[in-house]
């Protein structure tokens, strides 16, 4: 346990008993931004972790002479070589329009497919909730997927008349046990990062339609993890992600 800002205790994250976990994010590299790490750590202890893309970052780069359809092919292949780099095969893109997600009940029973398919015990995703001090995590497209992420954690995927047609697909439902929300108001669990720090630098590294050849990335994340780190005390030099963590009983 280490030491919040709140003089709380905040707990750093110890993932027994977890042997399924689902990533949801609204686009191609937001899982790098936030999660990889730990996925990379994850992994590491034997997990299984899968991704959800919700978009194909179709509106994404600033290069005006690639198509739309063609961004969206790059920016899948993108995300799939980063998802390699911290172990990860099981990546479903959804192919919603980029910019445009709403938590629409065809996104939920999207989603709670995928929950149904994997059967994880966590799923992550992006807070449905906005981040006035940092409004660059609050995209609305983060807010949508991540609202239509807890709907289909909660209640969902659990319950056999929601989404009537994933029980014709022959997937039974699935309680999720945990919701891990990145980029959320409140911060009550972390994961230690420090030893996968340099997986995390690799796979964001993929997505040079968006971050170019990375000239001062690995010094931001270090500001960005380094103070997350801080704020929940652990020692000079750690790295650290950041997560509100809901049970979903």
């Amino acid at each position: 346990m280490v030491a919040g800002t709140a003089g709380e205790a905040i707990p750093v994250d110890r993932p027994d008993g977890v042997e399924r976990i689902l990533v949801v994010t609204a686009h191609p590299d937001d899982v790098d931004f936030g999660v990889a790490g730990s996925v990379a750590s994850w992994i590491k202890a034997g997990i299984e972790v899968a991704y959800c893309i919700v978009t194909d970052g179709d509106a994404g780069g600033s290069d005006r002479t690639i198509s739309r359809p063609e961004m969206a092919v790059i920016r899948r292949d993108e995300q799939r070589a980063a998802a390699a780099e911290v172990g990860v095969t099981e990546v479903t893109f959804l192919g919603y329009p980029d910019g445009r997600v709403v938590p629409s009940i065809e996104l939920r029973r999207d989603i709670s497919r995928q929950v149904r398919i994997h059967r994880p015990q966590r799923l992550v995703c992006q807070s449905p909730e906005r981040l006035w001090d940092r409004i660059g995590a609050s995209h609305p497209d983060h807010l949508a997927a991540g609202e239509a992420a807890v709907c289909a954690a909660y209640p969902d995927a659990r319950n056999p008349f929601a989404h009537p047609e994933l029980l014709e697909e022959g997937l039974e439902p699935h309680a999720v046990s945990e919701l891990w929300m990145m980029a959320a108001p409140r911060t009550d669990r972390i994961v230690d990062v420090t030893d996968t720090f340099d997986r995390k630098i690799a796979a964001l590294l993929c997505h040079r339609s968006q971050v170019g050849d990375g000239e001062g990335l690995e010094a931001r994340l270090r500001q960005w993890l380094s103070a997350g780190a801080a704020a929940a005390g652990l020692a000079d030099g750690r790295l650290a992600e950041s997560f509100q963590v809901v049970a979903t009983p």
